[in-house]
């Protein structure tokens, strides 16, 4: 299938690896522009000559999402993105009770605030070329959620009701903005997470995926090109008609109707 994106310039951030390198790799392959992002820099440099070895065309940026200076220069490198997926690593599972005023608005910032202000700084531009697609990447916390991952449901949920309230706002000017949202995908994520399960447990990392992949719907976790494959059709044109979306990649595991 054609996607109709072959030309189209896209930001991805958080793409040096695990599920931001995967869409931008996706995107790449049906022709689109990508910049990268990442804040290791030799894994960034990494991925940026593995796309290029590829003849994908790929420009990087090296920060942190939550720096302005680093938003900056995404949009400097390219300032008028046909598609944007806002991503960026979760903060850290732990105790409601512990947690301060400053892990809270360090989520806000981490997992709301960069995604929010990279969004207004594009659609005007999406607007004049009527064309845009916009996807967030947040997590299943947010339909399913658990205490222990509170501080990413909190922030997450924000971005949900914000970018619900602006897709309606952008549809006649060909503009979509849909939130994906991963469960169980294998990724650095996963690892850190099922570590921080086998500490409160006392048990093995080994024992703590097991136990883990034996309550999932398909008894397994997820592959990062099966999250990104939805991600991809979400910004080709025949998806023009999907906006407003939470998407699940979960594999069939949530019990939620809708």
């Amino acid at each position: 299938m054609d996607l109709g994106i072959s030309g189209k310039k896209a930001i991805i951030c958080a793409s040096s690896r695990g599920l931001g390198k995967a869409c931008a790799h996706d995107l790449a392959k049906e022709g689109v522009e990508i910049v990268i992002n990442g804040v290791n820099e030799e894994n960034l440099k990494k991925t940026e000559e593995e796309f290029l070895s590829k003849g994908f065309k790929v420009t990087s940026v090296l920060g942190a999402m939550e720096d302005s200076s680093t938003r900056s220069a995404l949009l400097e490198a390219c300032p008028d993105p046909d598609i944007l997926i806002n991503n960026s690593g979760g903060p850290p599972p732990g105790n409601f009770f512990d947690w301060t005023e400053e892990d809270f608005l360090s989520a806000i910032k981490s997992n709301f605030t960069q995604s929010a202000l990279l969004m207004q700084a594009v659609i005007p531009k999406m607007k004049e070329k009527n064309f845009g697609r916009i996807i967030n990447i947040t997590s299943a916390m947010v339909k399913n959620p658990h205490l222990i991952m509170g501080l990413s449901t909190s922030a997450r949920s924000g971005l949900h009701g914000l970018s619900k309230a602006l897709s309606r706002e952008v549809a006649q000017f060909n503009i979509t903005i849909n939130n994906v949202l991963p469960e169980r995908i294998d990724t650095d994520r996963q690892t850190q997470i099922l570590n921080f399960q086998a500490k409160l447990a006392d048990s093995t990392y080994e024992e703590a995926k097991k136990e883990l992949e034996e309550t999932l719907t398909a008894k397994r976790m997820g592959t990062v090109e099966e999250f990104s494959g939805i991600c991809t059709f979400l910004c080709s044109e025949q998806a023009a008609y999907i906006s407003g979306q939470n998407i699940s990649v979960d594999g069939g595991n949530s019990t939620n109707l809708i």
